[in-house]
């Protein structure tokens, strides 16, 4: 007597967990009286394998069950037979319809012993299985049954050959050792064998109709849409068609429909809905009939689901005539008025009615799912396949690799989303395998059972702790987030709609059409835009090929722009320049943001280009506006800290004090063109990296001079003067410096001051050397004694000279005084030492101030460059930022010492306070501050587009229109006006200036 308990414990090791396991063991002569028999134990670690142990376990009885007389031949042969027993066993455990199958018909599982039926066989057996002769030749033969003898003989054979797939697909998951089917395999052979149920369908439509298909009378093609025609299919899925015909109508719509049942009864549901006008359109159409259709009253969507169109059953002739009258029209629809975001609200449209509590279990149609991938191609396809052949394909896995390929999609992205589009094809195949039915829902959390089979079905099993459905959960998450991610970079790309509204006719143009649409756009000289376009986009290479897409849209944006020519020439520099940085051009396609916006700056300025060449990584911040324009100045300065600190060789720590300037210098640049800045904050931030250059760079030079001499000697502090002081620099600006040494304990004054000479002589030597970044000029005139005094003084030293030889303009300039580098406590008592001095008490007596204005009418005078306009130039022209500082500083010498609100360095904020005081009538602090804040962005503007510092407006041409268009004024579309809206400005600024100034 069999010991149950051991009996169950053994049974247990292979899976099988009902309490019928061991009598349907017993029955099959598996198993002895303790436990399993020895020689079938590989049938039963198959069946621990399975997907269900239990399904297949029951399947098997029941085939024995069916045939009991041919059981010990199946036996043998599981036990014999690796490959029939994972493919059998496989099937059993996971389809419970295609188990019902083999066990309703005896001797089906000698299928899975051999080769099985090629693929080039299927239309040869459904073709026998209806009676029709596969050799006829025209319109497809006529088969010899009909009704519902030609529905079961065409189920039954249909069932057959779908269970030769399903054993393939699905063998190397209970027998790891067999070659295991990828899904582009499995698909493309349920879509041969589709296509060839669909002719032994039509076969038997033609033989139910009494007629042969004989050409004189009616022609029907068969034309495959949807999965079917990309050659994709699932397991159950309707399969879209499409009929053309001509002749004898009435003849073809009865064979159509014919066809339709029997295919729909024996197969699978055949769906015609994507005809044209639908379910209330014709059946049947003529050529004219769908051509006429498609070229007046088709919606964006037709075109999108004729991307897929296939002959596949019927007339050849006629099918292949109707995809030449068709598919110009789909390579022609993203020409159509709005197309991109037609596109986009139909996505949005079909995720919308999907239940909300199953929108991230949809495998189809829910957030993540197979549409998006669908989608997102099929849009990618439509807009650059118009000139790109090699984007015409059905299938979506095909597409995407062509994509990728032809450097319309990253080739990581295009690798990621063909991974994750595959995943989940493969669990709706499973899914859709189990029971033969339709089915896109993944399993909830809480139907443990059914991830579990899931996860086998797929081959996915446990790891780190995890189990096989855990693992399962976590694989279908992580790759529909990825698609999701992926679905709305490409699939709401905003170049792809500027690429859309290109038309098509202007990406085939010849040389001489070329030539005038290059001018219609605004480029003044054609034949030099093609030369850079030429050398852009010649070759066969993957660079070229993402010219070419980006290009169509570049040239447009450049057009927009105030120097088209200019701006071309300078994309085509970077480009070159940039040829060996991989992700440049991969951010100009997948980031419309940042295409639009480089054709602004390149189109614009003349300093961005010469700047993007040497910092590349800024473009990538053009993507978003916040990273752009808002960094904190601390940050800047802590990351030059250290970027200098990690360098021990002088010479290379001031080279990453000038990469980091450069970095931050361009940055600036592009907020400011862009408008993602205002003056304020662009000249804050210009100066505190000036500022950092000027800390890190001391204290470079300080380590290697106090190595060098064997000890610190001096405290050293740096003073920013003029703009710097104030914080108030602009783009070519020069740095106005004092420097300040304190000797360290025991050093001699005269030491000390040498060894900080050598400091501040190092710093402005090495800042100033040539190199292709904008100039950083340390200016020291400001000091005492001019060009004559030394570089350096002791803190004691200046006060002396201030005390006994200071003159009003070098108090004057001390307003503006502010410690931005070294000895912070140095630069502190500095400003202890300079303030009395600064904001004197009492003001200024009369002789003061006439020496203050006789000094600023010479200014007017003499420092006017020789064919400077007076009324444009920012700094010493007529109400420019000279007369309004000088103004504005007046005020404070004479009342800061008893208000003090004056006692700032900034321009804007002295104007403010003096108001606030009753010291300047409001209205005229508000004019003053109003011209002050133009020029500056005037004299900014003008630098960016010059590409060198100036003064002087442009007055006319393309400067003008460039500097109006970086100012991003809406004052006028007319330069001119512009201009006259800058004197009548600064003109009134002028008078006020006069009125205060010269009292």
């Amino acid at each position: 007597m069999a010991d149950p308990a051991r009996s169950i414990s053994s049974a247990a090791r292979f899976g099988l967990t009902e309490s019928r396991a061991e009598q349907a063991l017993r029955a099959a002569g598996l198993w002895g009286d303790v436990g399993p028999q020895a020689e079938y134990e590989v049938i039963l670690t198959a069946l621990s394998r399975s997907p269900d142990p239990d399904l297949a376990l029951r399947g098997l009885d029941r085939i024995r069950e069916s045939d009991l007389d041919a059981w010990p031949e199946l036996r043998d042969a599981l036990v014999a037979d690796r490959r029939l027993r994972g493919r059998l066993v496989a099937v059993l455990g996971g389809s419970s319809a295609l188990s019902d199958f083999l066990a309703a018909r005896r001797g089906e599982w000698r299928r899975l012993a051999g080769d099985g039926t090629p693929v080039d066989g299927y239309n040869a057996a459904l073709y026998a299985a209806v009676g029709a002769d596969a050799q006829t030749d025209g319109q497809g033969p006529v088969a010899t049954l009909r009704g519902a003898e030609a529905v079961r003989a065409l189920k039954f054979a249909y069932r057959g050959l779908l269970l030769e797939i399903a054993a393939d697909d699905l063998g190397h998951v209970v027998e790891p050792g067999l070659p295991a089917a990828v899904y582009d395999v499995i698909a493309g052979r349920l879509s041969d064998l589709a296509e060839a149920a669909l002719r032994a369908a039509l076969a038997v439509a033609w033989e139910e109709n009494g007629a042969a298909p004989v050409q004189e009378r009616a022609r029907l093609a068969v034309i495959a849409m949807g999965k079917c025609g990309g050659h994709e299919l699932n397991y159950v899925s309707d399969v879209d068609v499409v009929f053309a015909g001509e002749g004898d109508s009435s003849l073809a719509t009865r064979v159509a429909t014919a066809m339709m049942r029997v295919a729909s009864e024996a197969c699978f549901e055949v769906d015609a809905g994507l005809r044209p006008e639908g379910r209330n359109g014709a059946l049947v159409r003529t050529l004219d009939g769908h051509s006429a259709y498609y070229k007046r009253w088709a919606k964006t969507w037709e075109f999108q689901a004729l991307l897929k169109a296939r002959f596949v059953a019927g007339d050849a002739g006629l099918g292949a005539t109707y995809l030449d009258t068709v598919r110009p029209m789909v390579w022609n629809a993203a020409d159509r008025e709005n197309f991109v975001p037609e596109v986009q609200a139909m996505r949005r449209r079909v995720e919308e009615h999907v239940p909300s509590e199953l929108l991230d279990r949809e495998l189809k149609l829910g957030r993540g799912g197979l549409r998006d991938v669908e989608f997102a191609v099929q849009l990618l396809q439509l807009v650059h396949g118009r000139t790109d052949e090699a984007l015409r394909l059905g299938s979506t896995v095909d597409a995407l690799a062509a994509l990728g390929a032809g450097g319309y999609v990253g080739r990581t992205d295009a690798a990621e989303l063909g991974e994750s589009y595959r995943f989940l094809r493969t669990l709706e195949h499973r899914l859709q395998l189990q029971r033969l039915r339709r089915t896109h829902l993944f399993p909830a959390d809480s139907e443990t059972a059914d991830l579990r089979w899931l996860a086998r079905a797929t081959g996915i099993g446990p790891e780190r702790g995890r189990s096989a459905a855990q693992v399962l959960q976590a694989d279908f998450k992580r790759h529909g987030n990825r698609i999701r991610r992926l679905h709305e970079k490409l699939f709401y790309r905003p170049l792809l709609e500027a690429v859309s509204r290109v038309p098509t006719d202007a990406l085939r143009l010849t040389a001489q059409e070329a030539r005038a649409r290059l001018a219609a756009l605004g480029y003044t000289s054609p034949q030099g835009a093609l030369q850079h376009i030429k050398a852009l986009t010649e070759g066969v290479s993957r660079r070229a090929a993402i010219q070419m897409a980006i290009l169509p849209v570049l040239l447009d944006l450049l057009g927009k722009t105030p120097d088209p020519d200019g701006g071309l020439l300078a994309y085509r520099k970077v480009s070159e320049a940039l040829s060996g940085t991989p992700w440049y051009l991969r951010v100009l396609r997948d980031e419309g943001a940042v295409a639009e916006r480089l054709a602004t700056l390149l189109g614009t300025s003349k300093l961005v280009p010469d700047l993007v060449v040497r910092a590349p990584e800024v473009l990538r911040l053009l993507a978003e506006p916040k990273e752009l324009a808002v960094r904190d100045p601390a940050e800047v300065a802590t990351s030059l800290r250290n970027a200098v600190n990690r360098h021990g060789y002088l010479g290379n720590a001031v080279t990453a004090a000038r990469s980091l300037r450069r970095h931050e210098l361009l940055r600036v640049a592009c907020a400011d063109l862009l408008g993602f800045m205002d003056v304020m904050s662009v000249c804050s931030a210009l100066s505190s990296v000036w500022s950092a250059v000027l800390q890190a760079a001391i204290a470079a030079v300080d380590r290697a001079e106090a190595a060098a001499a064997g000890g610190r000697q001096a405290a050293v502090a740096v003073i920013g003067m003029g703009r710097l002081g104030g914080a108030e620099l602009g783009y070519g600006s020069d740095a106005d410096v004092l420097f300040v040494c304190e000797p360290a304990p025991g050093v001699s004054d005269s030491d000390a001051v040498r060894y900080a000479s050598r400091v501040a002589q190092a710093v402005r030597k090495l800042l100033g050397s040539p190199s292709q970044d904008p100039p950083l000029q340390v200016d020291v005139d400001l000091r005492p004694e001019g060009r004559q005094g030394p570089i350096v003084r002791t803190l004691e030293s200046y006060r002396a000279y201030y005390a006994q030889w200071g003159e009003i303009w070098e108090t004057q300039a001390l307003l503006r005084a502010r410690p931005v580098a070294g000895d912070e406590e140095l630069g502190a008592r500095f400003i202890e030492l300079i303030d009395p001095i600064r904001y004197p008490e009492g003001g200024l007596d009369a002789t003061q101030v006439r020496e203050i204005r006789r000094i600023k009418a010479r200014v007017d005078t003499e420092r006017l460059p020789r064919g400077a306009d007076p009324t444009t130039h920012t700094k010493l022209g007529r109400g420019g930022l000279a007369d309004i500082e000088w103004t504005i500083q007046l005020v404070q010498l004479r009342h800061a010492h008893a208000c003090p609100s004056l006692r700032t360095t900034s321009t804007v904020d002295a104007l403010a306070n003096a108001a606030a005081a009753g010291l300047i009538d409001p209205d005229d602090a508000r004019a003053l501050r109003e011209a002050w804040l133009l020029v500056t962005r005037v004299r900014n503007a003008a630098t960016l587009v010059r590409g060198k510092q100036t003064d002087q407006v442009p007055t006319h041409g393309r400067e003008l229109a460039a500097v109006v268009s970086a100012l991003r004024e809406p004052l006028s579309e007319d330069p001119g006006e512009f201009l006259d809206a800058y004197r009548r400005t600064t003109r009134r600024a002028r008078a006020i200036v006069e009125h205060i100034f010269y009292d």
